[in-house]
């Protein structure tokens, strides 16, 4: 499948790895194997320099190479490996929510050579929209690796239109919980642009020529030794990263997330302690809202259990206790 684009005046003299990943919504690092492969021509001659400055007006051919069928699905393990530890949360004609584990990728990329979600839906028979290109069959919305949680998969092309027109118009969404590593001075909004970090391409950052993101945060329950917090997280936009670069910026860090510059020690932590808990949508065919929890996996909840006295109780939160606790300050 081929992409093609023409530079506008916004790009002009800006990078070619940059200017491919706003537009087609890939890392950096992904859109380097692209360039490097040779699968990238500008005025249609091949060009494999990452940096190459851009002119207005020049146009970006870009081949998108299917997924190689060497990727034996009966070579993977699905039943012993844990990240396809997979829990259906609720499933018919039209959709599929899962409950993602955690070191599990959505989809292939030139980058990734390890089965993903989209492999063990194909394992599973699982219909699946064809929209989006042959490696992002079904996928509407993603999920970092180091990310658990509610996903919702497509199953026909008519649903993934429907839900792709709720993420833009925020009908549907998620609740994320967390636990940080410095309890939140108060309920907060966090408005800033999130761009490429200048300082680590691997990384997003509030950049003020970034897109536009904006993220609340709720207070939930502080340690037994005061030093982390359980919080919840609600986003008005989608941005890569965006909860993890919103707190870094506030000088606030998921336990776990060293990326994103978490400093303690790692001894007793075994995963980036971010979760998404609940989903809601409006059902493609039938227009019902819908609710969806995402138990809390239990190298999380131990971790809840170890440090919090009532830690139990976050597995019994429920929508109208996250509803309520927004509506108080937004």
């Amino acid at each position: 499948m081929d992409k093609n684009f023409i530079v506008d005046e916004s790009y002009n003299q800006k990078r070619l790895d940059q200017f491919l990943s706003d537009k087609l919504e890939e890392t950096r690092n992904q859109i380097a194997q692209l360039i490097k492969k040779g699968f990238v021509k500008v005025n249609n001659k091949t060009t494999t320099k990452n940096g190459l400055k851009l002119k207005e007006n020049q146009i970006i051919d870009v081949e998108l190479p299917e997924v190689q069928e060497i990727k034996e699905l009966t070579d993977i393990d699905f039943i012993n490996d844990e990240k396809f530890n997979i829990t259906t949360i609720y499933e018919d004609d039209d959709i599929l929510v899962i409950n993602k584990p955690i070191n599990l990728i959505i989809h292939d990329a030139p980058s990734v050579n390890e089965p993903t979600l989209v492999d063990w839906l194909k394992h599973k028979g699982i219909a699946l929209s064809t929209i989006s290109a042959q490696i992002r069959h079904g996928i509407v919305h993603r999920l970092d690796k180091g990310t658990s949680g509610a996903m919702v998969i497509a199953k026909t092309n008519e649903a993934h239109v429907k839900l792709s027109e709720q993420l833009q118009d925020k009908s549907m969404g998620r609740y994320y919980i967390a636990v940080i590593d410095m309890p939140l001075k108060d309920h907060t909004i966090i408005d800033k642009p999130i761009g490429r970090s200048v300082n680590n391409r691997i990384k997003m950052a509030v950049n003020p020529e970034g897109k536009e993101a904006k993220t609340a945060f709720a207070k939930v329950l502080q340690s037994n030794d005061q030093n982390y917090e359980i919080i919840l997280a609600k986003l008005f936009t989608g941005r890569t990263h965006q909860i993890r670069a919103h707190l870094n910026f506030i000088n606030r860090h998921i336990v776990g997330d060293v990326l994103y510059d978490f400093k303690g020690k790692l001894d007793n932590i075994n995963r980036i302690y971010l979760h998404a808990y609940s989903l809601y949508l409006i059902h493609p065919r039938s227009g019902e809202k819908m609710v969806f929890k995402a138990n809390l996996p239990e190298n999380y909840m131990k971790f809840i259990r170890d440090n919090f006295t009532s830690g139990e109780d976050i597995e019994n939160i429920d929508q109208d206790y996250i509803t309520n606790i927004f509506t108080d300050f937004l």
